[in-house]
């Protein structure tokens, strides 16, 4: 059995991500980045890693609060924005969804917070114009395997500067580059409704995924390998019916061919193809 290893080096990873930032972002012409700013490790790292890339002055962080958010992560978020220095705007949503909430009285938490992450997209997107800067995405690999994400809500971005590195490793980046404990320590939650966390919905720990998922993923085991290793069959097997499931978050809308050279299929460039 290969060995679960998920250690990183702060300092390289550091270099290429901020490196990533920089170059993706040039190639587009923008030297200015956009981000949701939570409270939360993942956000919080982008952020740090997006004013190293790129110079606070060049970075802005949007609080998106409703009025079931709760005041610790309004306040975690200011932490991260006083101690990089970034430009910051606070923007509440809740006066921007409750007429949708009104109109639709059966609408579950599931739904309203679908709802809050695409209107906190909307803003983003409105800023990205007025700040000229892309939107950053702060979505981790563990979330985008597993589908943790709203579809066209937290997981639209222009560019991921975290998006392959787990939980666990995010963890490990962030205490690297001295985000406040209070913020890595904390308990992962979307904040959609008091007492939520991602763990109690996932049913089981962002370490367990990880480790799992990196054996399926970056190791290639089948699943019964995994169940050989060690893990539960139950949990291995919801772990892939979940990454099956989702598949359709991670890539672009699939396109019904009809023509010779079809976007997506026989029209295809690198990404700097016009540079």
């Amino acid at each position: 059995m290969n060995t679960i290893d998920l250690n990183l080096n702060p300092e390289l990873a550091t270099k290429v991500l901020a490196g990533f930032i920089r170059k993706e972002l040039g190639r587009a012409d923008f030297s200015k980045a956009v981000l949701g700013l939570s409270g939360g490790i993942d956000s919080a790292l982008s952020c740090f890693l997006a004013a190293e890339a790129l110079g606070p002055e060049n970075v802005l962080a949007v609080r998106m609060p409703y009025k079931s958010s709760s005041q610790g992560s309004l306040d975690h978020a200011q932490l991260v924005i006083e101690q990089l220095g970034v430009q910051s705007l606070t923007v509440e949503i809740t006066e921007m969804v409750e007429p949708l909430f009104e109109k639709m009285p059966d609408m579950d938490n599931m739904r309203k917070g679908n709802v809050m992450a695409r209107q906190r997209m909307i803003i983003l997107y409105d800023q990205s114009e007025a700040f000229n800067g892309l939107v950053v995405g702060t979505g981790n690999k563990t979330e985008i395997l597993l589908g943790y994400s709203t579809l066209y809500g937290d997981a639209a971005c222009a560019i991921n500067p975290i998006g392959d590195l787990y939980k666990t490793q995010v963890r490990q980046l962030s205490h690297a580059l001295g985000v406040p404990d209070e913020i890595v320590n904390k308990a992962p939650s979307a904040d959609l409704w008091a007492g939520q966390t991602d763990e109690d919905e996932l049913g089981y720990t962002y370490e367990e995924a990880d480790n799992l998922l990196y054996l399926i993923v970056d190791q290639r085991y089948t699943p019964q390998e995994c169940v050989e290793a060690g893990f539960g069959e139950d949990f291995v097997q919801g772990v892939v019916r979940r990454m099956m499931r989702n598949h359709f978050k991670r890539v672009m809308p699939p396109i019904a061919k009809v023509s010779n050279r079809t976007i997506g299929y026989d029209f295809l460039y690198p990404r700097d193809w016009g540079t």
